[in-house]
């Protein structure tokens, strides 16, 4: 099956741990299976900032650096354990556990849109008046 992955100029995305940047714009069709996320998926570990935040970073390096994906999972592990420590909404919750089985079996990428909706709801709590994610 053949992915197409439109690139506008200048725009970066990584493929099995290569960053490649757009010159011009630029059409990519890849044939076989390969670990991809676009530039706007990916995070800088300076941004990682917040607990949630901190979890979709280590779950993209271990989508991304299957060479250290043992270490990657350690710390997603106490991250997660963390983060369930002071969530308090049951949706944040399901959601927590949805993104446990994905990294659990292996399914990186779909585990990351689980910590993208982890990441609005850290927002929302950190939007609300005298409230801190630790």
């Amino acid at each position: 099956m053949t992915l197409r992955i439109s690139l506008r100029d200048g725009e970066k995305m990584i493929v099995n741990g290569a960053v490649i940047r757009s010159v011009g714009r630029t059409e990519i069709c890849l044939e076989n299976r390969a670990a991809i996320m676009r530039g706007r998926e990916v995070m800088s570990p300076d941004d990682a900032t917040t607990p949630a935040r901190k979890l979709y970073f280590a779950c993209m390096m271990a989508y991304i650096d299957p060479d250290g994906l043992v270490a990657h999972q350690e710390t997603i592990v106490a991250l997660l354990r963390d983060l369930m420590a002071i969530v308090e909404s049951d949706e944040a919750r399901v959601a927590c556990v949805s993104f446990a089985r994905k990294v659990a079996e292996a399914r990186f990428y779909r585990a990351l849109a689980d910590c993208r909706g982890l990441i609005g709801y850290e927002a929302e709590v950190l939007a609300q008046p005298g409230r801190q994610v630790a």
